[in-house]
């Protein structure tokens, strides 16, 4: 009777300290949850703390930002001038050049123009007077339109202006590189070139 009285005893105590042990791990995981809660909580906010910028790193990158800014504005600003300034050119070329073909086409009628008052005998015929009219006539209406002619004799050669067709013998008062004579006159049209002069050049 006492060997089962103390096994029955041994039984419980066993027993009881599982359902201690069980307890006490539910209790300790109970307990702790709160600590651990606490503790991420801290560690959350520290976390934040650091995550979050001061108001230095705040201003630094606001100026940062703005001064991004700032140069796009000023880049659209310096397009925007540069178009309008490409725009202004345009138009006066298209105002200075818009009858330069125009004006290069009617060359053919000035020069032949030339060649009937040249070869005319008789001055006081009315038929070459009215010619003489029109041809002054024309001219004026070159120069109005901002055609200049080019009639370099005696002038030193240029390359951009004159077209060379002949070298001729250097005579007296003449000297080497200089236009000897002109062939065709040639026109220019606010500073460009519309047709080069045909002259020849001293050797």
């Amino acid at each position: 009777m006492q060997d089962e009285t103390i096994k029955d005893t041994e039984v419980k105590d066993q027993n009881q300290q599982c359902e201690c042990q069980k307890s006490d791990c539910e209790a300790c995981s109970k307990e702790s949850e709160p600590t651990q809660t606490a503790q991420a909580q801290e560690e959350n906010a520290q976390n934040t703390a650091e995550k979050e910028p001061s108001v230095e790193e705040l201003l630094a990158a606001a100026k940062e930002e703005n001064a991004k800014l700032q140069d796009l504005y000023m880049r659209a600003l310096a397009e925007a001038e540069n178009a309008r300034r490409r725009a202004e050119e345009s138009v006066e070329k298209a105002h200075k050049f818009g009858v330069e073909k125009f004006a290069k086409n009617l060359l053919p009628v000035l020069d032949s123009l030339e060649k009937a008052l040249e070869l005319n005998q008789n001055a006081d015929d009315p038929m070459m007077q009215g010619v003489q009219a029109t041809y002054r006539q024309f001219v004026q209406a070159m120069e109005k339109s901002g055609m200049t002619e080019i009639n370099p004799v005696g002038e030193k050669f240029d390359p951009t202006r004159h077209q060379a067709i002949a070298m001729v013998p250097a005579q007296e008062g003449q000297s080497s590189g200089q236009v000897a004579q002109v062939f065709q006159r040639g026109w220019l049209i606010s500073d460009r070139v519309l047709r080069a002069a045909m002259v020849s050049v001293v050797q």
